[in-house]
């Protein structure tokens, strides 16, 4: 076969599309299992960020340490025992057949609840898990994280000044969930609101959206 001619490029670019769709399979393969290490470690970092541990040293020891129990929310508001694979991802793992995800933490003997909580931002997907006191009303801490928000503005919400800001509000009123994000500067004097970052008007209106979706699944554990 001529080496110029259209045949032979035709099939020697066939042949390396499969050599390197086979090479890139088997090494994401060869992979996977150290990937899903990482994303498992990373989560549990982020549900110590919302437990306000930030000095960590060693993720696992300080998870099995504060986390107590990995519980599904069963939709009567009762709490079961979860032993099934761990919860490394929002969409696909927080709900499973209508029971959702609960941490049951004990932090200086107190107990605390985390609950994940995932949505949109202005760009792309933001997700992150909030702290509640034993009274499953006051937040004892947050952890917020985006996928592609902007520097300095929506992406603000991943800092600890805006997730610091949330301590001490409450979740409930009248029952239901209101625990809101409103623009800055009007939530002065308000237990539920939390100001909203400035120039970041989307992003927080997420964030608000967000924790109201997600919550307010929980309500009937909440009220018990």
């Amino acid at each position: 076969m001529k080496t110029n001619s259209n045949t032979y490029t035709i099939i020697y670019a066939a042949v390396m599309v499969v050599i390197v769709a086979f090479l890139l399979a088997f090494v994401s393969s060869a992979l996977k299992s150290k990937q899903d290490q990482n994303v498992e470690l990373d989560t549990k970092k982020q549900i110590l960020y919302a437990l306000n541990v930030r000095n960590i040293n060693d993720a696992n020891a300080q998870y099995n340490q504060f986390i107590k129990k990995d519980c599904l929310m069963t939709p009567a508001g009762d709490l079961q025992d979860y032993n099934g694979k761990f919860i490394t991802g929002f969409e696909k793992d927080a709900k499973h057949n209508g029971n959702y995800h609960v941490f049951v933490a004990e932090v200086n003997g107190q107990t605390k609840y985390i609950f994940p909580v995932y949505g949109a931002g202005l760009w792309g997907a933001i997700w992150g898990y909030v702290a509640l006191n034993d009274d499953k009303d006051t937040v004892y801490g947050t952890y917020f994280s985006h996928a592609s928000e902007t520097p300095g503005l929506g992406a603000e919400i991943a800092t600890e000044w805006f997730q610091n800001s949330f301590i001490n509000k409450k979740v409930l009123n009248a029952g239901k969930v209101a625990l809101s994000v409103v623009k800055n500067g009007n939530a002065k004097g308000n237990a539920n609101l939390v100001d909203g970052v400035s120039g970041g008007t989307m992003t927080s209106n997420g964030v608000d959206a967000m924790l109201k979706d997600c919550l307010s699944n929980y309500e009937v554990f909440l009220n018990k």
